[in-house]
């Protein structure tokens, strides 16, 4: 971005500032002063801790202007300072701006999972023949939206835009902000179903992504869903579905797993052939949902082919490492819900290997009072016959160690309750060999990137 600061300003409304402020260029806006840019403005936000104590760090960054809550005394003295009545609304309503001012085109992408993989593979599709911007990781609630709109480039043409939620109204507030001319919700699982109660209300609060979508956009969901089968028939805007069903407008059939890719056929496409760097039928659908924005966007068919095969996945995201003694890790260590971890087990279950299977999930966090029994649900996912070793870490997931006994002998179920990772992390070091598999999948604030980190191979210089 490149604004003056007089317009940013005008757009706050904040009246008469002195002159010599007038022509200062701001070419990036950070709420974080430990990663700003020179001539960024700085925008302290109110949370656990006060952004406003780090004034002095950001004037050491080089920040050229500051936005300044009115509540706060000791205005700024050192760099130019807005004054505003609320940071996070001023910093909203300078995006919203912004946003109108550059006009791209707007996908926005939610669901329970998969949500960051299909912001990724629209993203790959668009750039082949777009100027894209798309969220950095997970810059997807309401800080990280504006914060991803801001950085845009004047010469944006589409701009791909992940939103998260754990609350309802979250979603109505980002869809309207950006007004999204595609919407895609990529499913409904049991993610954060502590604060919502039920998948009915889940679906629901997923719909508010609908609710700032243009008259003449389009929603493109999971039709495999009946949740949102039910809600979507009340929309007025074109709707299009993909899924593994026979009653959708987007399919696939003919799906071949490997280690780490995954080749299917679309036949709504002439029968073309796809292939995604990734494993599972849940990516399949993820493709699928993409492929779907890249027809309504006029990408060519060609185009989507090439850009699935090598696109760029967002760190962490079930990707392939390779571990220190040749091992290969299946590495999903972002989040962790009932429904992700079974489909990323059926997939990783029927992975080839010349070694063992070996699995490590820690707890699933947020699902409030059905965490024992959907802890214990995971027990049917896991295959004894196809599953060599269980290593389980938390203090929620023990319930899936006493469930795994009555399946599969005791030696091969390790538990470790929280606080004893490095613990598990010596055991996995000492029985791992060359040909294993292992799959690491937990919710992110069991920090089994720790696990991973200890165990992959060290990185060439």
């Amino acid at each position: 971005m490149k604004m003056q600061l007089s317009e940013i300003a005008r757009v706050l409304g904040v009246e008469e500032i002195p002159s010599n402020w007038q022509q200062i260029t701001i070419t990036s806006v950070s709420f974080d002063s430990r990663k700003m840019k020179p001539g960024a403005l700085f925008v302290p936000l109110k949370g656990e801790n006060d952004g406003h104590q780090y004034i002095q760090q950001a004037i050491d960054a080089q920040a050229q202007a500051t936005l300044w809550q009115k509540d706060h005394r000791a205005i700024p003295t050192e760099i130019p300072a807005l004054v505003v009545d609320d940071t996070l609304a001023a910093l909203q309503k300078l995006a919203k701006y912004y946003l109108q001012k550059i006009n791209p085109q707007i996908v926005a992408v939610t669901g329970s999972n998969g949500k960051t993989t299909t912001k990724d593979m629209i993203a790959a599709i668009l750039s082949t023949q777009y100027n894209v911007t798309k969220t950095y990781a997970n810059f997807n609630n309401e800080i990280g939206v504006p914060i991803t709109c801001l950085s845009m480039e004047p010469n944006t043409e589409v701009l791909v835009v992940e939103m998260g939620m754990d609350r309802f109204g979250q979603l109505d507030q980002l869809s309207r902000l950006v007004e999204p001319d595609i919407a895609v919700i990529t499913m409904i699982g049991e993610a954060h179903i502590e604060f919502f109660g039920t998948r009915d209300k889940i679906a629901d609060a997923k719909m508010e992504i609908t609710h700032g979508l243009k008259e003449d956009g389009v929603l493109v969901y999971n039709g495999d869903e009946p949740l949102l089968n039910e809600r979507t028939a009340q929309l007025v805007q074109e709707t299009r579905t993909f899924g593994l069903n026979d009653n959708v407008d987007m399919t696939a059939v003919q799906i071949r797993g490997a280690e780490n890719q995954t080749r299917f056929t679309v036949p709504q496409l002439n029968q073309m052939q796809f292939e995604i760097p990734m494993i599972g039928d849940y990516n399949v659908k993820n493709a699928l949902a993409a492929i779907e924005v890249g027809q309504l966007m006029h990408i060519s068919a060609e185009n989507m082919q090439a850009a699935l095969k090598h696109f760029a996945l967002t760190k962490n995201r079930t990707e392939w490492i390779n571990g220190a003694l040749g091992e290969q890790i299946l590495s999903d260590v972002y989040n962790s819900n009932p429904t992700a971890v079974k489909a990323v087990l059926h997939s990783f279950e029927n992975v080839e290997t010349q070694g063992r299977r070996i699995i490590v999930l820690g707890d699933m966090l947020e699902l409030g009072e059905k965490s024992a029994e959907l802890h214990a649900s995971l027990a049917q996912a896991i295959d004894p016959s196809k599953i060599d070793e269980v290593y389980l870490y938390g203090n929620e997931i023990r319930i899936l160690a006493d469930q795994l006994a009555a399946k599969m002998p005791m030696n091969r179920i390790h538990y470790y309750p929280l606080g004893t990772q490095e613990q598990m992390i010596a055991s996995l070091k000492e029985m791992l060999q060359e040909n294993d598999i292992v799959l690491l999948k937990g919710s992110h604030g069991m920090h089994l990137e720790n696990v991973l980190a200890a165990l992959k191979a060290p990185e060439k210089n």
